[in-house]
């Protein structure tokens, strides 16, 4: 064997998006686009708004002197206070600059904060279904990665994660809105959790850090308000990025944020901005961290996923599948017919519809589907979900 034994097995782990991916392409080639219905990858179908494209030519056009040189590893001092401000707009919270980090995206900002906050064994908790490379990650920097199951509605137990928390726990990982399930926690639910690692940080005596995956913070439906880890604990970081809501996946540009309240508040600071370094990111890109203060806040038109997200569920329900609405993301997350999920996604296959199954998320019993796609895709996908929902009796 050539590669390590860890990584080997984290491709078999992470096997099912590649195999869908490779599918579809193996399915377009046989039989056309047209005729292949790939809800299988969750890529931003939105391009990013007009003000983005502006921006950047108006810095490309007047270059700074200096901008493509080094720079401090957490980033620019002015894109931090945009981000910081934008933080405290929210929280009320007194963030400053030197609370964020620019990152490379949300992957890197996450092996970020644990290569800063794991030592070998620690152990880090998810809510499952989870994305999988959370367990990916934890293995990078020595952990020990545990999933807790949700409610059936997909939100926290809190109960179940009360009972999994030990002295080992280190960190407990949230994302909300959720990939695969779409759904947001409520602000109430993430105070409850907040309480429940307070009481668990006195019985071991050692800070618990709630770590948020912010990726689809903006992505909300429904006039919903998204919920906040930093109004529920203080011992939390945030990470998000601006793939989906500026529509930017390439350029991978984002940041962590530290709660202005944590215990040991510089120390975790410096800690993010060496592992910054020796991880090999150095610093986010520059071109990007320009940009950022120059749009104001402007995002991608989200009615366009919310639309996506209601052809989709109407589908569904016309054939008998049952799901949680989602709030939030672009994904749904049904549950399989039958109570293997992998052999569902398998008989999809054969009706050319590419799903991804929901023990790749750590759910079994469930299949994911993407919505980023275009209203028509849906439509020419209805009779291949027909005949599916006819040969499992749900019509």
């Amino acid at each position: 064997m050539s590669i390590a034994k860890g990584i080997q097995e984290s491709i078999l782990r992470a096997s099912w998006v590649r195999e869908m991916f490779e599918e579809g392409a193996r399915l377009r080639a046989l039989h056309g686009a047209e005729k292949v219905h790939d809800f299988s990858l969750g890529n931003p179908i939105l391009e990013p708004p007009p003000e983005f494209r502006q921006a950047l030519r108006t810095l490309l056009e007047n270059p700074e002197p200096g901008l493509h040189r080094y720079m401090h590893n957490a980033g620019f001092p002015e894109t931090r206070e945009y981000v910081a401000a934008q933080m405290q707009d929210e929280t009320e919270l007194a963030f400053e600059a030197n609370d964020v980090v620019m990152c490379i995206g949300a992957g890197g900002g996450l092996n970020v904060v644990l290569k800063a906050l794991l030592d070998p064994g620690d152990e880090v908790i998810a809510l499952a279904p989870f994305f999988v490379e959370y367990s990916f990650y934890t293995q990078n920097h020595g952990g020990v990665f545990t999933s807790v199951p949700t409610t059936p509605e997909f939100q926290p137990d809190l109960e179940a994660l009360g009972a999994a928390i030990s002295a080992k726990t280190k960190v407990v990982i949230v994302n909300s809105p959720n990939n695969p399930t779409g759904v947001v926690y409520p602000q109430e639910t993430l105070d409850r959790l907040g309480e429940l690692l307070v009481r668990k940080e006195k019985e071991a005596g050692h800070p618990i850090f709630l770590i948020s995956d912010d990726i689809y913070r903006h992505l909300v439906y429904d006039g919903i308000r998204n919920s906040n880890v930093f109004l529920s604990h203080c011992n939390a970081l945030l990470v998000n990025s601006h793939s989906k809501d500026l529509g930017l996946p390439g350029e991978r540009i984002g940041y962590i944020a530290v709660h202005p309240e944590m215990e040991d508040r510089s120390e975790v600071q410096d800690g993010l901005v060496l592992c910054n370094r020796i991880l090999g990111f150095v610093n986010a890109p520059a071109l990007m961290q320009k940009v950022l203060p120059k749009l104001g806040g402007v995002r991608v038109d989200v009615s366009t996923y919310e639309n996506l997200r209601n052809r989709f569920l109407a589908l569904l329900e016309d054939c008998g599948f049952e799901t949680v609405r989602p709030q939030g993301a672009f994904y749904l997350f049904p549950k399989a017919p039958e109570p293997d999920d992998v052999a569902f996604v398998r008989r999809a296959q054969g009706e050319n519809v590419l799903l991804v199954p929901g023990t790749g998320f750590g759910r079994p019993g469930y299949f994911r589907i993407s919505f980023c796609c275009t209203a028509e895709a849906i439509d020419r996908a209805r009779p291949a979900f027909e005949r599916l929902a006819q040969h499992y009796g749900l019509r």
